[in-house]
């Protein structure tokens, strides 16, 4: 027996190395794929930011002026435009949204999991079909009833329609993130006298926090760069940041400047909001994957 552990001790150590070798290869390979493709996606933001802190002549230039001197006249002409309003509908808009999303979702994501009903697959596949209808093809009835309502140009009316366009999108999420919480948690409430209220806000929730943050960050991004709704739904009054900001693109005189400074501007909330929830993203998206 010594002999022949012996023997085959030398060819299971090289074995051991040649894997030990491998090992750190693969992982620089993959190491290195990732940065490359994280500098492809950042460089267009990069580009935009040091864009933004030019002159429009200098930002105009091709090819372009790299190392131009830096100037802060996009953003004080961005600012000086009024953009709170625009912004506030924005924020109103995405966040009241998002929390009446979350509020349907939730409990329409219990019955399609852990107390699923009759003919639930057919349920979640009519929700994912209205995702299949153009967006462009719903517009003119929208427009003909919010005038016939007299809508139009109501914050209030795109709220509506961002929480019934994010809604489907969110259930499928949640639905996926509550099929991981374990039944032996759902048993125990009940021998304990939870009642449903106290099960989903005591229980499941905290449980499925993670993917409930995910859910909530997807339907604010969503809502939060809605353009074409808001560009043809609403004038003045309603107006949403990314409508004001294709007001910076002009058919005379340049332009390029303003419209990255303003583009930043307009995109902090959602950097911000994504900054902040990046772990519970991370561990939303992880437990809904993992089978």
């Amino acid at each position: 027996m010594s002999a022949i552990a012996s023997a085959t001790t030398p060819g299971t150590q090289q074995v051991q190395r040649i894997q030990h070798r491998k090992k750190p290869r693969s992982a620089i390979i993959l190491s290195g794929t990732a940065w490359v493709v994280g500098i492809l996606f950042v460089l267009p933001v990069l580009w935009m930011v040091l864009t933004s802190f030019h002159s429009e002549p200098d930002a105009a230039k091709n090819p372009p002026a790299l190392f131009a001197p830096l100037s802060v006249e996009g953003y004080k002409t961005f600012f000086d435009s009024g953009p709170w309003p625009p912004l506030l509908n924005s924020l109103t808009a995405s966040v009241l949204s998002t929390v009446l999303v979350l509020l349907l979702a939730f409990p329409a994501a219990y019955a399609l999991s852990i107390k699923p009903v009759k003919k639930w697959t057919d349920v979640l596949f009519f929700f994912l079909s209205t995702k299949m209808l153009p967006v462009v093809a719903g517009l003119l009835p929208l427009y003909l009833f919010a005038q016939a309502v007299n809508v139009l140009d109501n914050i209030w009316y795109l709220l509506i329609l961002y929480t019934s366009m994010n809604l489907p999108i969110v259930v499928w999420m949640l639905r996926s993130f509550l099929a991981e919480v374990p039944v032996e948690m759902l048993e125990a409430a009940q021998l304990d006298g939870a009642g449903l209220i106290r099960t989903l806000r005591s229980i499941i929730a905290p449980v499925v926090l993670p993917g409930i943050a995910a859910a909530a960050l997807i339907s604010f991004i969503f809502s939060w760069n809605e353009l074409l709704f808001a560009r043809v739904l609403t004038g003045t009054a309603a107006q949403t940041a990314p409508v004001f900001l294709t007001g910076f693109v002009t058919s005379q005189g340049l332009f390029l400047a303003k419209v990255c400074a303003a583009s930043l501007v307009v995109s902090l909330p959602v950097l911000i909001a994504g900054f902040a929830a990046q772990d519970k993203l991370v561990q939303g998206l992880s437990l809904g994957a993992v089978r």
